[in-house]
C-alpha cells in the first residue's frame, strides 16, 4: 500500500477509535490482514462458541478458517441441516463476528440486512461482538455512511446473491420494495450500553463490500 495512504489511514483510525471509546465501544487498528486476524483471535478465548453473519471481511483475513478448529466451537449455520435452529443458537453464542456496511469517522456503525439475523445479533444476544472493518468503509458522517451502505454495499451483495432487484441491474439504490430486497432492516449502532461487548478492528486494507 502507498505510504501516504497508510499514514492517512493510521491517523483516521486514531480518530475513529476515540469516537468508539466515547460510545462505550473498543477500537483497534491493524496494519494488515494478518495483524487483524491475530487481534481478533486474542479477543476470543479457547473453548468459546462462535457465530457469525455474512461477514466476507472475516473470511478474507483468514479468521473463519482459523476458528474452525477443535480449539473453538464454531456454529456453522451453512453446515447445519436445521437453519432456524442454527440461527437461534447464534443469540446464545459467546462471540458474534461481523463486519459493517459502513462506519462514520466518529464511531457509528451502519448495517443493512435482509433476514435480520445479522443485525439482531449485533443488537442483542451474543456476549461479545467483534467487527472487522476495512478503512475503505469509513465515511465522514451518518448520511454518507447510510448512502454507502445502500448504494455501494447493497447492490454488490444483491448481485453476489443473484437477486432480482433494481440495484442488482443498475448498480444503484432505487429505494425499491422488491420481494428480493435485502434492505429490509437498518441498524445504526451509536452507543453500547454494555461495556466490553462491542469491539471493532479497523484494517488498513480493502475488504468486503
Amino acid at each position: 500500500m502507498d505510504e501516504n495512504i497508510r499514514k492517512r489511514n493510521e491517523l483516521l483510525a486514531e480518530k475513529v477509535i476515540k469516537g468508539l471509546a466515547s460510545r462505550n465501544m473498543t477500537g483497534y487498528y491493524a496494519k494488515d490482514k494478518e495483524t487483524a486476524k491475530e487481534l481478533a483471535l486474542s479477543l476470543i478465548p479457547e473453548g468459546s462458541s462462535i457465530a457469525m453473519g455474512g461477514a466476507m471481511s472475516c473470511h478474507e483475513i483468514g479468521l473463519v478458517e482459523a476458528l474452525k478448529s477443535d480449539k473453538y466451537r464454531f456454529l456453522d449455520r451453512d453446515a447445519s441441516e436445521d437453519k432456524r435452529a442454527a440461527m437461534l443458537a447464534t443469540y446464545d453464542a459467546d462471540i458474534f463476528l461481523s463486519s459493517a456496511n459502513a462506519m462514520t469517522e466518529d464511531g457509528i456503525l451502519v448495517n443493512i440486512d435482509g433476514n435480520a439475523n445479522r443485525v439482531s445479533a449485533i443488537a442483542q444476544g451474543p456476549r461479545k461482538v467483534i467487527f472487522v472493518v476495512s478503512m475503505n468503509k469509513i465515511c465522514p458522517d451518518s448520511d454518507s455512511a447510510m448512502k454507502r451502505a445502500r448504494s455501494v454495499a447493497a447492490p454488490i451483495n444483491a448481485q453476489r446473491f443473484g437477486l432480482d432487484t433494481p440495484c442488482a441491474k443498475t448498480g444503484s439504490c432505487m429505494d425499491c420494495k422488491s420481494p428480493d430486497t435485502i434492505c429490509c432492516q437498518f441498524l445504526i449502532t451509536r452507543y453500547s450500553r454494555h461495556e466490553g461487548r462491542i469491539h471493532v478492528i479497523l484494517v488498513n486494507d480493502i475488504l468486503g463490500f
